[in-house]
């Protein structure tokens, strides 16, 4: 991942060079060369889809200027929105996003959970499910609000399957375990937070230059000190993204939705929530090359 922005662009081979100093490791040959189960295990996985995201930006903040008007991040991808932001440099975001995931995955050890992607629509609610097997059979709740239909459940193993079965009772299509280390975004992280808390503490944050709405509330951060509680409460909190989509759609109803970094997962779940908005993906050097002509469509 990232190597053909690399040999395309100056500035993003600078950044993947950064990333190597800032952690002390060649995180960068991992991304380019792999082996794909160790770039997936979370420590690396994080400050290397980061990276991924700084070194894109790296190229189109230049062509995208003032033009910026917000910034969202799912997940871990809220501090990529927060370096994009200027609040974090490149170098204090990575180290946070490794730590976070070294805690994430210890957190994940010491609290062992699960997570399942429901989809399709049920007749009761994400919530009710959860609350009940939560009663029943052991804490799970809502991870991910995705978008309309998918909706990811976090939470104990026995929970998460006791979910699973109502969630199939009351309609929905499909229930699929993710392979994830941990049962994140629910009250199993919160373990991690006093790790994360300290992280956060150290690491120099300012303002962000334009909003970035927040994972656990939708609604746009301005400045440093909700900017830090936003990113450690995330750690245990759902991720809100189909409210943050309807927010940013309500107040920019015309701009072009830039996913920034590999893949297109974004993008779809934004057509999803909101099929009127102006998309594209941005993590491939053919897509970066081809940004002037799509912001000025």
């Amino acid at each position: 991942m990232g190597k053909d922005l690399a040999d395309a662009f100056p500035a993003t081979r600078d950044v993947f060079e950064r990333t190597d100093a800032a952690l002390g490791v060649p995180l960068s040959r991992l991304c380019f060369e792999g082996p794909a189960n160790e770039l997936t295990l979370t420590h690396n996985a994080q400050p290397a889809l980061l990276a991924h995201g700084a070194a894109a930006w790296a190229v189109i903040r230049d062509r995208m200027g003032a033009n910026v008007v917000a910034a969202a991040g799912h997940s871990l991808g809220e501090f990529t929105a927060y370096h994009a932001a200027e609040s974090l440099s490149l170098e204090d975001a990575i180290r946070l996003v490794r730590r976070r995931g070294e805690l994430m995955y210890e957190g994940g050890a010491k609290r062992p959970g699960a997570m399942a992607a429901i989809l399709g629509e049920t007749q009761r609610s994400i919530e009710d499910i959860c609350a009940q097997a939560s009663r029943e059979a052991g804490t799970v709740v809502p991870a991910n609000y995705n978008a309309p239909g998918q909706i990811v459940i976090s939470g104990e193993e026995t929970g998460v399957e006791r979910a699973i079965a109502l969630c199939k009772e009351s309609g929905a299509k499909r229930a699929v375990r993710l392979n994830v280390s941990g049962a994140f975004h629910s009250p199993l992280m919160e373990t991690a937070s006093d790790g994360l808390a300290k992280a956060l503490a150290s690491a120099s944050f300012s303002d962000p230059h334009f909003p970035v709405y927040a994972n656990v509330n939708a609604e746009p951060v301005i400045d440093t000190q909700r900017g830090r509680a936003a990113l450690l409460q995330q750690l245990s909190s759902p991720v809100r993204w189909t409210d943050e989509v309807l927010a940013l759609a309500r107040r920019h109803p015309d701009a072009l939705y830039l996913e920034v970094g590999p893949g297109s997962v974004l993008v779809g779940l934004v057509r999803k929530i909101a099929p009127s908005l102006k998309t594209a993906t941005c993590g491939t050097a053919g897509e970066v090359t081809q940004l002037g002509e799509l912001a000025a469509a």
